[in-house]
């Protein structure tokens, strides 16, 4: 993630106060000889001393003029990182460096500080500026890893030599109520790195041995209850290391051998992290031995941290939580697969509006019809929300519902607008419904509202289909007619919604007609007799986005139309009489001879005459029979009784009632299906 440089009420003099090579620039003091006395501490009204060699002045951090010269071989040093203090009176000057007249008093610390290390904030206004630019720092993180990340890179090294996150495992989400006991898994840790900048840029220093800081903390430990760790974390406040409490509290959270690491005196404090409603981790914040131990105002700041990285992991769980709920709902309102159909070969693709809209009201669909046909529906919902996505699921079921009663494709949209008029007045949505036949070779459509398909025949030619464009879902009171069309073999038909060929940079035709010439376009490059792969096809589709052109879902839908030929199809009428099921049995065992099939004669022979039995018991107009050789041998029988068979278990002394049962068990799977004109039974037969 890229970082921004944050403003303050000065213009920024360096690097970012996270920006561990801006916090360890050199910074130039004169050291103070060993046995030294310490600093004298003015006091008010009194003139201090002049800035000599062996004055305060010569402790400070304090930059050379613009008219003061350097010694040749020195490096000049850099301005001082972000959020790191200036010297009052609002100059940095050198050695003989004098206050202002009107600048406030500094906080002394009584200690020098060391050449390459992070200077100590001084006053209360630099604390403020590192409180702002670490707590901006912090929001800025959208997951949890970056929160975490973002805590330990504004901390590190400017307010702490290292630290140490632990959070909660697992985190508890909103209102539910943990169970189990309380673990802490170490999240993050972050130090000072050993390398350090130079004029020349990074330039690795002597590897040192392993500090006491490298070595601090165990990645899990358990917070017993009433424990002394489970006080300090009751407690929520930040605490010191040498605290009686923290001292006790250490060893459960570091292990046994991690309190040992931890520097003497004020150099660390535990601070818990308290979320909305309980505490979700804590954080230790490290100093090293030589530089300057925390004093109570640092408490402050490591409670105020502590408290904004909290609140800041409470809502990336919550949003986690949410982003979660989005996929599973839009991943169960499609379909995980798509169907594999007699005649026609599928693929999809969904892309959602962005990342933090994870769900809309897109959906395609393949539903298999009786005779080897399929029903190929896309739609789109107003909106990209969570309502958007249950209206969607709503309207998807219904779809599938009214595909499995056979209507056709216009009285399957006009259900769909009442049931969008049941849901809300407001609940818009438009829809495309297309049944192919593979037996016939032939597609009928009907269009609410949505954006014509596309035929790419065999030959490379795309065409956009001339289909009535119709009212949308959810407006009432309209018609919508169907229209019938020829569907060759080897042509490829693209169903897809707005959001592909529709953005701001572009009206709707105009992306119609890009996505016309990107189909053909890519059908030259296969030649005229193969059409490009399907899945390939649909990859270059969405190639054809650009960058603003993603104002909305996509939900993209590819039939590729084999059908099936003529030879590999037998269909008889059969007259409601007692020799039909003779008959029946004749002209299978023609078909299968004609197909060299000869081996299934037996099965089929006694299946057919089962299935053509029933049927003409009750029928009283003609009964169809059907032969279907693809990759299986399909038999289907319909009739014009609406009432659909039942699988039972027929006791001794029945007669009949055993059909079905032989069906059940020596097909591959068979169904029944009612019809607007009664029912078709059929079974599937694995080829030999």
């Amino acid at each position: 993630m890229t970082e921004h440089p944050t403003s303050f009420d000065r213009p920024p003099t360096g690097g970012d106060p996270a920006d561990p090579r801006g916090a360890l620039l050199p910074t130039p003091v004169q050291p103070r000889a060993l046995g030294a006395p310490l600093p004298a501490q003015g006091r008010a009204g009194e003139t201090p001393p002049a800035a000599g060699a062996d004055s305060p002045a010569a402790f400070e951090h304090a930059q050379p003029g613009a008219g003061q010269a350097t010694e040749p071989g020195t490096h000049r040093p850099r301005p001082a990182p972000e959020g790191v203090p200036v010297q009052p009176g609002g100059a940095q000057t050198g050695a003989g460096a004098v206050p202002g007249p009107g600048a406030p008093p500094e906080r002394q610390t009584g200690q020098p500080t060391t050449p390459g290390r992070p200077t100590p904030m001084r006053r209360d206004g630099d604390r403020l500026r590192f409180v702002g630019a670490a707590t901006r720092r912090i929001a800025r993180g959208m997951d949890l890893d970056e929160i975490v990340m973002g805590l330990c890179r504004a901390t590190v090294p400017t307010f702490a030599d290292a630290i140490l996150v632990y959070l909660r495992e697992p985190l508890p989400v909103g209102d539910e109520r943990p169970t189990g006991p309380l673990v802490l898994r170490l999240r993050r840790t972050d130090r000072i790195p050993v390398e350090r900048d130079t004029e020349g840029g990074f330039t690795p220093a002597v590897q040192p041995e392993p500090s006491e800081l490298e070595t601090v903390g165990s990645e899990l430990c358990e917070v017993r209850p009433g424990s002394a760790l489970a006080e300090v974390l009751r407690g929520v406040r930040p605490v010191f290391a040498d605290t009686p409490a923290a001292r006790a509290a250490l060893p459960e959270l570091l292990g046994d051998d991690g309190d040992f690491a931890v520097p003497d005196g004020r150099r660390a404090i535990l601070a818990p992290l308290r979320g909305r409603r309980r505490v979700i981790g804590a954080a230790l914040f490290l100093r090293g031995p030589e530089r300057v131990a925390f004093d109570a105002d640092d408490l402050l700041v490591a409670a105020q941290l502590a408290t904004h990285s909290a609140l800041g992991i409470d809502k990336a769980v919550l949003y986690g939580r949410e982003a979660y709920i989005a996929d599973e709902l839009q991943r169960t309102m499609l379909p995980e697969t798509l169907p594999r159909c007699t005649g026609v070969r599928l693929a999809s693709r969904y892309l959602p509006a962005a990342e933090t809209a994870r769900v809309g009201g897109d959906w395609y669909d393949a539903i298999p019809l009786p005779g080897s046909r399929v029903a190929l529906v896309v739609g789109d919902v107003m909106g990209h929300s969570m309502t958007s996505a249950a209206i969607m699921g709503q309207l998807r079921t219904t779809a599938q519902t009214l595909a499995g009663l056979d209507l056709p494709p216009q009285e399957v949209l006009h259900h769909l607008d009442e049931q969008a008029q049941r849901l809300g007045t407001d609940r818009m949505a438009t829809c495309l419904y297309a049944v192919y036949d593979p037996v016939a070779h032939r597609i009928t459509v009907a269009n609410a509202g949505h954006p014509p398909p596309v035929l790419l025949h065999l030959g490379g030619h795309a065409e956009v289909l001339r289909v009535p464009a119709g009212a949308p879902i959810g407006v009432g009171g309209v018609d919508f007619e169907a229209v019938e069309l020829d569907a060759p073999a080897g042509a490829t038909l693209l169903l897809y919604t707005d959001g592909l060929v529709e953005s701001r940079l572009r009206d709707v035709w105009t992306g119609i007609e890009q996505l016309r010439e990107r189909l053909a376009a890519t059908a030259q490059l296969t030649g005229p007799d193969h059409p490009p792969p399907l899945e390939a096809l649909c990859d270059e589709v969405l190639d054809m986005l650009g960058p603003g052109d993603r104002d909305d879902d996509i939900a993209l839908l590819a039939a590729r139309f084999d059908g099936i030929a003529p030879s590999d199809v037998a269909y008889w009428y059969l007259e409601p009489e007692d020799t039909a099921p003779g008959r029946a049995r004749r002209l299978a065992r023609r078909a299968l001879a004609r197909w060299s099939m000869e081996d299934l004669t037996d099965s089929v022979e006694l299946l057919v005459s089962e299935v053509v039995t029933n049927a003409v018991r009750y029928a009283s107009k003609p009964v169809t029979l059907r032969l279907l050789r693809t990759d299986v041998l399909r038999c289907e029988v319909g009739d014009d009784v609406p009432q659909l068979p039942r699988l039972r278990q027929a006791r001794a002394t029945d007669e009949g009632g055993r059909g079905l049962y032989l069906v059940n068990r020596l097909a591959r799977r068979w169904g029944a299906t009612r019809l607007s004109t009664g029912k078709v039974v059929w079974f599937e037969l694995n080829r030999g």
